[in-house]
């Protein structure tokens, strides 16, 4: 890649993934679609699910992933091709689509501007987050959103001390603690009342759900930081990764929230101020209003 009046300007990609969603039949034809006119271009194409158990040893040899879904897809592709420093080019299949660079119709285009070298590279920060029980190692993860840590289907708080770099900050009483990125400040934390980050900060986010008789401002922390969260509670909390399901944890289990050293790499075509203009686009949007009220029906 050659540099001109400080743009970086890449190479078009070689080998390509289709990434498609199985659950999403018009994901499987749209895939189909676009692998077909890679390979009239003399793309080396070959066509993935996101949920195929070896996905990720097909990652090894790609220059560039395009996933098709929503951003539960796009979430999963970026934490797949992170470890391999893959970008990712997303396709909207969604209902939101915050990380998706291109809309169904808009495919074309955008993957015209790929191939003539049109495009640059977002980097996003990620977060490790390792559970311990008993000093023993249980997990580990590695997210783009948000690691969760909270009551599960107990409808009681949990407690929680969070200690910053070692130091006490204080023991939360709460329906849960989001650990966040920017990127995960527009998912869970911004519906718990956190602010609103853009994707390019190395920040930390730190926000309380529905906190009870405790601080409940957000605390915007250093990527360097490491953030411990210890369950204090009697009865048992649980542990969801960017939404992936739960870990059922117990009483004196460590989460250690830290910056992964992986980082996901978002193929972009729009202009760089297109974070904004999309999330006003979006935040405009109430996705769980599929029809509106019509008083005379």
């Amino acid at each position: 890649m050659t540099s001109t009046n400080t743009e970086v300007r890449y190479s078009p990609p070689e080998r390509v993934m289709v990434l498609h969603t199985p659950l999403l039949s018009a994901s499987t034809t749209l895939a189909a679609r676009i692998a077909e006119q890679l390979r009239e271009w003399q793309v080396e194409t070959r066509m993935g699910s996101v949920e195929a158990d070896d996905i990720d040893r097909q990652l090894a040899d790609i220059d560039m992933l395009i996933a098709l879904g929503g951003d539960g897809t796009m979430l999963r592709a970026g934490c797949l091709t992170a470890p391999h420093g893959i970008p990712v080019l997303g396709v909207n299949l969604g209902r939101l689509g915050f990380l998706a660079e291109v809309q169904p119709e808009e495919w074309p285009d955008a993957l015209a501007r790929v191939m003539a070298c049109e495009y640059w590279l977002e980097q996003r920060m990620m977060l490790r987050a390792v559970v311990e029980r008993d000093g023993a190692l249980l997990s580990t993860f590695d997210v783009l959103n948000e690691v969760f840590v909270g009551r599960g289907s107990i409808g009681r708080p949990v407690r929680i001390e969070v200690r910053i770099d070692g130091g006490v900050l204080s023991t939360y009483i709460a329906d849960g603690l989001i650990v966040a990125t920017p990127t995960g400040s527009t998912a869970y934390a911004l519906a718990a009342g956190g602010p609103i980050l853009p994707p390019e900060l190395k920040n930390i986010l730190l926000v309380a759900v529905a906190p009870h008789l405790i601080i409940d401002r957000p605390v915007v922390l250093h990527e360097g930081t490491t953030v411990d969260l210890r369950v204090v509670t009697d009865h048992r909390a649980v542990l969801s990764a960017d939404g992936r399901g739960s870990i059922a944890l117990s009483k004196g289990d460590l989460v250690r929230v830290q910056s992964s050293p992986h980082v996901c790499r978002f193929v972009r075509v729009q202009p760089k101020s297109y974070f904004y203009r999309t999330l006003m686009a979006r935040m405009a949007q109430n996705p769980a209003a599929e029809l509106e009220t019509n008083p005379n029906q």
